[in-house]
C-alpha cells in the first residue's frame, strides 16, 4: 500500500476518533469509515497513533480497543457545564412528554381498532332493530291476549332481550370510552367533537337502555 493511502488511513481514523470521543475497536473504526480503507491500514494507522500518544490503547484479552488522548481537549467551565446540565434536563423533560404522547396514542389506536367499522356497527344495529321489531311484536300479542306463547318462547325472548340491552349498554360505554380517549388530546369540547365527528346520542333521541 502507498505512503500516500496510510497517510489517508492515519487522517481518516483520527478524525473519526476526535469527532466521537469514545473507545473504538480497529473492526469498529472499519466499519463506521464505510470500509473506504483496507482494515490493514485502519490497523497500521492506530498503532502508529498509539505509538505517537495521539490516541490512547488498551488492551482486553486479544482486542485493543483506541481513544482520542483526552489532554487535547479543554475542560468546561462552570457556565459551560450549566447550560450543559440545562440542555440534558430540557431534552429529558421533552422525551418524557413524547413517551406520554406515544402512550396516549397507542391507547387510542388499541380502541379503534377494537372497535367495529361503520360498516360492521351498521350491520349490526340492523340485525338488533330486526331482533327488537321481532319482540315488540310479540309483546303486543301478547299485552293482547291473541298470541299463546310457551314457556320455551318466553325464556327465549327474555333472553335475548337481556342479551340485547347488555349489547347495548357494552357499545354505548365503549363509544364513551373512545371519546374520553381522543378528547384527551382534542384541543375543543366534548360538544364540539360529537358535532364534528356527526356522533348522535341516546338522550337527542330521548331513548335510554331499559333497566333489568
Amino acid at each position: 500500500m502507498s505512503k500516500g493511502s496510510d497517510e489517508n488511513a492515519l487522517k481518516a481514523a483520527l478524525s473519526y476518533l476526535q469527532q466521537q470521543n469514545r473507545p473504538y475497536s480497529a473492526t469498529d473504526v472499519f466499519n463506521h469509515l464505510s470500509k473506504e480503507h483496507s482494515k490493514g491500514a485502519i490497523t497500521k494507522a492506530l498503532d502508529s497513533l498509539a505509538a505517537s500518544g495521539k490516541i490512547k490503547e488498551k488492551v482486553y484479552g486479544k482486542q485493543k480497543i483506541y481513544v482520542i488522548d483526552q489532554s487535547q481537549f479543554s475542560s468546561a467551565a462552570p457556565v459551560e457545564l450549566g447550560q450543559m446540565d440545562s440542555k440534558i434536563s430540557d431534552i429529558t423533560r421533552k422525551v418524557a412528554e413524547l413517551e406520554q404522547s406515544n402512550k396516549t396514542l397507542e391507547s387510542e389506536a388499541k380502541a379503534l381498532t377494537s372497535t367495529p367499522t361503520t360498516e360492521e356497527a351498521d350491520k349490526q344495529l340492523a340485525q338488533l332493530t330486526e331482533e327488537l321489531d321481532i319482540l315488540q311484536k310479540k309483546l303486543e300479542g301478547l299485552s293482547s291476549g291473541t298470541v299463546k306463547v310457551t314457556a320455551a318462547d318466553k325464556e327465549k325472548a327474555t333472553n335475548t332481550r337481556t342479551k340485547l340491552v347488555r349489547e347495548w349498554r357494552k357499545r354505548k360505554r365503549m363509544a364513551n370510552d373512545i371519546i374520553d380517549a381522543i378528547l384527551e388530546g382534542y384541543p375543543k369540547s366534548k360538544k364540539q367533537l360529537m358535532e364534528e365527528v356527526g356522533i348522535e346520542t341516546d338522550e337527542q333521541h330521548n331513548v335510554r337502555p331499559p333497566e333489568g
